[in-house]
């Protein structure tokens, strides 16, 4: 089980991270939508599911939303009632400054079996009903013994410096893993993993699993969008991106080599380190591409 391979800190663990349809579809086709997913997914063998808690992010950033935001269904709710059948553990995200703390206590109580990861408010200036500090409280007060993860961004480290100090905070307040944003810059991620490393020997501190969060790209409006969510691409390779001949391909290329590259760097300091693996557009093609990557993923483990 995932919860156990966290616990026991194996090396590369593979998740796969999606969206529920948006809230409003119809019944049959939320079915239709989640037997394509289930067809996707079953002959993968992933050790778990991501159902992300996507809530408006319009404060976080003055530009442009490249695609409008939708309110999608509960992931909870999603998971339970149409996925399963994978028969993996679900990782439940949940946005905890939409929610009451009676809705939380309920979702972290229900959610027991599962795995969580708790998000925090996209901006400052953000109105929330519940502080993610409020939150990580009243989990360890509901049902302390289900495993949390939290969220973890290298970009925001490589302008903050302070990012494996938040990752051990959080690790004090519950937290077992961590799921990074969408990897582009693998410099970013190679810088925070030194420090987090480097800070734990140091201080005689254990380190938590981190899995990294690998996303294609198959267009220029994706690659916007990406950069829009907070994503940091160098220039250099949007450059690449934008000029190659194929930019879906190029893209799964390199999340393959960016993940080679961060496992060796890892394995070397035995750092656990996984991936997760998802798709920030809806397009078949997209996403297609992302089962793709999980495949190549599963073969560097094969191959070590």
């Amino acid at each position: 089980m995932l919860s156990e391979k966290i616990k026991n800190k194996e090396s590369g663990i593979i998740l796969y991270g999606i969206t529920p349809p948006k809230k409003g579809t119809d019944p049959a086709k939320v079915k239709e939508i989640a037997d394509l997913q289930k067809q996707r997914l079953l002959p993968l063998n992933v050790d778990g599911l991501v159902i992300y808690d996507i809530q408006d992010e319009e404060t976080r950033t003055q530009d442009e939303r490249p695609f409008p935001f939708m309110e999608t269904l509960d992931a909870f709710e999603y998971g339970k009632d149409y996925l399963q059948d994978l028969s993996v553990q679900q990782v439940i995200y949940r946005a905890v400054g939409k929610y009451s703390k009676p809705e939380l206590s309920h979702f972290i109580e229900t959610n027991k079996d599962n795995l969580s990861v708790f998000v925090g408010a996209a901006s400052k200036s953000q109105s929330v009903s519940m502080k993610m500090n409020e939150a990580y409280e009243l989990k360890k007060q509901t049902h302390a013994d289900s495993l949390m993860g939290g969220v973890v961004i290298s970009e925001r480290h490589d302008s903050k410096k302070d990012e494996h100090l938040r990752v051990f905070k959080k690790i004090e307040q519950g937290c077992s893993f961590f799921i990074s944003q969408g990897v582009y810059d693998v410099e970013a991620s190679k810088n925070f993993l030194s420090d987090y490393y480097y800070h734990a020997k140091a201080n005689n501190l254990e380190l938590a699993p981190i899995l990294f969060t690998l996303t294609p790209c198959g267009s220029a409006k994706t690659l916007q969008f990406m950069k829009w969510l907070g994503i940091s691409i160098p220039r250099w390779l949007e450059n690449e991106l934008l000029n190659s001949g194929d930019i879906l391909q190029t893209s799964v290329d390199y999340s393959e080599k960016c993940f080679k590259e961060l496992k060796e760097f890892a394995d070397n300091k035995g750092i656990t380190i996984g991936c997760n693996i998802e798709s920030v557009s809806v397009r078949k093609v997209e996403i297609e591409a992302s089962i793709d990557l999980v495949k190549r993923i599963q073969g560097i483990k094969a191959s070590k």
